[in-house]
């Protein structure tokens, strides 16, 4: 996946430094006795300092009054320019998706700095004294693929560069006047970047996902029927064909009743064949200890099963529904046992994050875009306490129990879980949803009759990956 690298300019971009500037400007109309029109030097940002300097004093004075304006400046324009509306939510965005943000600006870049440390917006590089052509260059140095700019001589600083120019009217120039420049897309402010930046990477990662599966010839897809391996099988049969395509789901223990039948009804309807061989991860003594390292034994099962499958079906790759943020959540052993055995992460290579997955998913009219997340049932169980096909039973009794009293309850929720601690059964709900839920005692009643003895619920509300939170603790819930 590469990390997107978004540049932008500063003055008219990203803050209005009009005020700022045109008090620059009496202050050295002031002092040097020249009268200069601070109204009209404002509307003309953009260009180099110099371009505004030829219009009120001779050549030979240029570098005296250049820094006298620099000089100046920080004491009389800083605190008086504001952030443009959608600035600091456009930076955001960008780091939201891991990238990098590279301010290139004409300004003199000791003042730039003072400007974004001020107004709290943090650029990885700050770069000054560029313009046109010369921000091009600044911009390939970096990798910058997106350059953000309200002037013309912005987009001239992409197109040199190569990147996508995104031009924002919230300077002097018109959106007439940015798109006849040549500008890639226009929004009226960056209030609109994120919703823009979202579809853009959106877009490109689907297609570099296409492009990817339609490279490997034939595959088996490891389909648990969540949300993410569901896309990616849909994603497969687009890029392949159906005839090129399996959908392989594993029955175990682990794997309750009802996501079995969703999983088999979701591969009928893409016409692809579905397979659900059976596997033993309970055989692996590493797997029933239930150790941190629980989700290694599990996949590396997975794997072994699915491996020979699809090669006795003439299937070139076996693919997991990996994605992006999967690969940066921490602790992850599952990942690792299936990057042993040569299983292909499609959605983690194009950079696919599991809300790009839901909203492609949405996009392309799946059922499974808002389907809760539905880890294995072993995952509810506390590490250090052994995995059993009994206390997996007592899981998903307990489960389908909440959710029927939750139904019952009249409390809808997104997600839900039941923890299995020991004698101790842990409820999860959506945070929002927790004091509903603390009043029907009905609720948890439900789950204690499941088959355990003590029952609680989690004031924090749902988390995925609750369980890695007690690693390291003291085994208290045996």
């Amino acid at each position: 996946m590469q990390t997107p690298v978004v540049g932008f300019d500063l003055d008219m971009t990203l803050v209005d430094t009009r005020p700022g500037i045109a008090a620059v400007w009496d202050a050295v109309s002031a002092q040097t006795g020249v009268p200069v029109d601070s109204a009209a030097a404002v509307e003309r940002l953009g260009p180099p300092l110099e371009d505004e300097l030829a219009r009120w004093y001779p050549e030979e004075r240029h570098a005296e009054v250049g820094d006298l304006f620099r000089s100046l400046y920080p004491g009389l324009a800083v605190t008086s320019s504001a952030a443009l509306p959608g600035a600091r939510e456009a930076v955001d965005a960008v780091r939201r998706h891991g990238g990098r943000v590279v301010v290139v600006t004409g300004k003199y870049e000791p003042n730039a700095r003072l400007h974004l440390e001020h107004l709290g917006i943090e650029a990885d590089e700050v770069v000054g004294w560029r313009w046109g052509e010369g921000k091009g260059e600044t911009l390939r140095a970096h990798g910058a693929t997106i350059y953000v700019g309200d002037h013309l001589g912005d987009i001239l600083g992409a197109r040199s560069a190569g990147a996508l120019a995104v031009a924002v009217a919230s300077g002097p120039i018109s959106a007439a006047e940015l798109r006849a420049a040549g500008a890639d897309a226009v929004l009226d402010s960056l209030e609109q970047f994120p919703g823009w930046f979202e579809e853009y990477l959106l877009g490109g990662r689907l297609a570099q996902l296409d492009s990817h599966l339609a490279g490997l010839d034939s595959v088996a897809v490891a389909f648990s029927g969540g949300a993410d391996s569901a896309f990616l099988l849909a994603a497969a049969v687009r890029a392949l064909g159906a005839d090129r395509v399996a959908a392989v789901t594993a029955v175990s223990a682990s794997l309750p009743a009802a996501e079995l039948e969703a999983a088999r009804a979701f591969a009928g309807g893409l016409g692809v064949r579905h397979l659900t061989p059976r596997t033993a991860e309970m055989d692996r003594a590493g797997y029933r200890a239930n150790d941190g390292d629980r989700c290694y034994f599990c996949k590396a099962e997975l794997l072994d099963v699915l491996a020979p499958i699809a090669a006795e079906l003439g299937l070139a790759h076996v693919l997991t529904g990996t994605n992006a943020d999967d690969a940066v959540a921490g602790f992850r052993p599952g990942i690792r046992a299936a990057a042993e055995r040569g299983a292909v992460t499609p959605l983690r290579d194009a950079g696919l994050t599991k809300a790009q997955v839901r909203a492609a998913s949405r996009r392309w009219g799946l059922s499974t875009w808002d389907k809760p997340a539905a880890a294995c049932l072993s995952s509810r169980v506390a590490y250090g306490i052994e995995i059993s096909p009994e206390r997996l039973a007592r899981v998903e009794r307990a489960e389908r129990a909440l959710r029927e009293a939750l139904v019952a309850a009249g409390i809808e929720v997104a997600d839900q879980r039941v923890r299995d601690l020991g004698d101790l059964a842990r409820v999860e709900v959506d945070g929002d949803r927790v004091e509903q839920v603390r009043a029907v005692p009905a609720v948890l009643e439900a789950v204690l009759a499941a088959g355990f003895e003590r029952v609680e619920l989690d004031p924090r509300g749902f988390r995925s990956g609750a369980m890695n939170e007690l690693l390291g603790e003291p085994q208290r819930y045996r």
